[in-house]
């Protein structure tokens, strides 16, 4: 026997141990007698047990900044915002370029100004410049194995961003994606949330293809007010691109936050809602995809598009 024959054959015998993949059917009457558990809020009402989001923006505008306190929010059982944990969550936070001096000059800032302290366990952190052989790259088997001891004990995992730590294959093709939503829906289906971070184009768009919404429950999209001015600090609108479970409800309003001496504040903002329903009537969509998309229930749709036709 040859030794490229030997190596074959162990192959052969390798790949007879490796457990073959099974799909599973079931008849409906079957299925709808299963006792599946609801989802949970774990940031009512924005997030919820298995939940798939995505936050973007333009550089500068305070994406890792917000989702840092959404983090330590769930991890320590507090709020942030218009949102409250009802308990605390077990958060691993993938950053992927921050300096680990600014990381921890941001995470102090931020307990300080929570007033509740976490579970040293409930908050995990992986940063690059503590790392001995790099960052792993998601968008690979390889980087996927490599941080799944630590998602393997977290509920929540933020994946702060998608540029820096899913490098392989095209950002602006859809083909790129795969591998990366192929992952979430696995971590979707061991009842983990994941949530994404990503940059926004020149056009204020997220970057690359759109078709990474697919999958997500919720997307938000954070922007500079029209007026913003660089001493303003940390200041931005929070509109809802993509928000599934929120449909028909105030929770799905566009709002803007500023961070001010007495912590975190918010307003409303109507003409972000309006800007963003009539956009979607010149492309030509209806009521119920509106509903849909933005959260906002086609009667208050209707409204506002009626309310802005009667003023024009």
């Amino acid at each position: 026997m040859t030794e490229s024959s030997v190596i074959l054959e162990v192959l052969d015998q390798v790949g007879a141990c490796e457990p073959k993949r099974v799909l599973k059917s079931y008849a409906l009457g079957d299925f709808l007698r299963l006792e599946i558990p609801p989802r949970e809020d774990i940031l009512s009402p924005i997030l919820q047990t298995q939940s798939l989001s995505m936050i973007y923006a333009k550089r500068g505008v305070g994406k890792t900044h917000f989702a840092l306190n959404i983090a330590y929010a769930l991890a320590c059982g507090g709020s942030f915002l218009k949102w409250s944990a009802p308990r605390p969550c077990k958060v691993l936070y993938i950053d992927g370029e921050m300096p680990a001096h600014a990381m921890q000059e941001r995470l102090a800032k931020i307990v300080k100004e929570s007033g509740l302290k976490a579970d040293p366990e409930c908050f995990q952190i992986i940063t690059p410049d503590m790392q001995d052989n790099g960052m792993p790259d998601i968008s690979t088997l390889e980087g996927q194995e490599m941080i799944e001891p630590f998602v393997e004990q977290a509920e929540f995992i933020v994946v702060d961003n998608i540029s820096t730590l899913a490098r392989t294959g095209k950002e602006n093709e859809a083909e790129g994606w795969l591998p990366i939503q192929a992952w979430a829906l696995s971590l979707r289906s061991r009842k983990k949330s994941v949530m994404f971070v990503h940059h926004a184009g020149k056009g204020g768009q997220q970057r690359g293809t759109s078709r990474r919404e697919d999958v997500l429950d919720l997307v938000i999209e954070l922007k500079l007010p029209d007026d913003y001015k660089a001493d303003d600090g940390a200041r931005f609108e929070v509109h809802f691109v993509k928000a599934r479970h929120l449909a028909g409800g105030s929770a799905a309003q566009s709002f803007e936050a500023q961070l001010g001496a007495d912590g975190w504040s918010h307003r409303n903002i109507e003409r972000a809602e309006l800007k963003q329903v009539l956009a979607l009537k010149e492309e030509g969509r209806s009521y119920r995809y509106i509903q849909k998309e933005t959260g906002i229930s086609k009667a208050r749709a209707q409204r506002m598009v009626k309310g802005y036709e009667e003023k024009s």
